[in-house]
């Protein structure tokens, strides 16, 4: 059977537990037309690059599948239906990759990050910089003003 990688965005005003419950009804589809589902992960709430049917964010979610096309067609054509989901994109691949991908990569490098940043109150001193200090006396040199 054809390895597909399945990525869809569910919209923002949905929770994270009814986006876990889309992806358990496509895996059941997938399922149910005799293929599988390996790897699944949720992106998480994440912003769009440009609005969406009204959404600035959505929730992504990744399902790696070894299905026949028929599962595919079917997973899609609910999809289509749904109002939940406003976008998805299924390829083909010739293999599925081992480990996270690269996106749940990214954000456990993230969150390391944010563990050893100081908060802002903890910043050394960097001065005022709203104040700019004793600037004189302003000159008129504008062609036209006063001479």
């Amino acid at each position: 059977m054809p390895l597909y990688e399945h990525v869809f965005l569910a919209r923002q005003d949905i929770s994270g537990q009814q986006v876990d419950g889309l992806i358990d009804q496509y895996k059941a589809v997938v399922e149910g037309l005799g293929g599988s589902v390996g790897r699944v992960e949720n992106w998480g709430l994440k912003n769009l690059s440009y609005r969406i049917k009204k959404n600035r964010k959505a929730h992504y979610a990744l399902m790696d599948i070894d299905a026949p096309p028929a599962a595919i067609a079917e997973m899609e054509r609910q999809m289509r239906i749904s109002e939940d989901v406003i976008r998805y994109l299924t390829i083909k691949v010739d293999a599925h990759e081992d480990g996270p991908s690269v996106m749940k990569q990214k954000r456990e490098r993230d969150d390391r990050r944010r563990g050893d940043r100081p908060d802002r109150g903890d910043r050394p001193d960097r001065g005022d910089r709203g104040d700019r200090g004793d600037r004189g006396e302003r000159r008129d040199d504008r062609r036209g003003g006063a001479q």
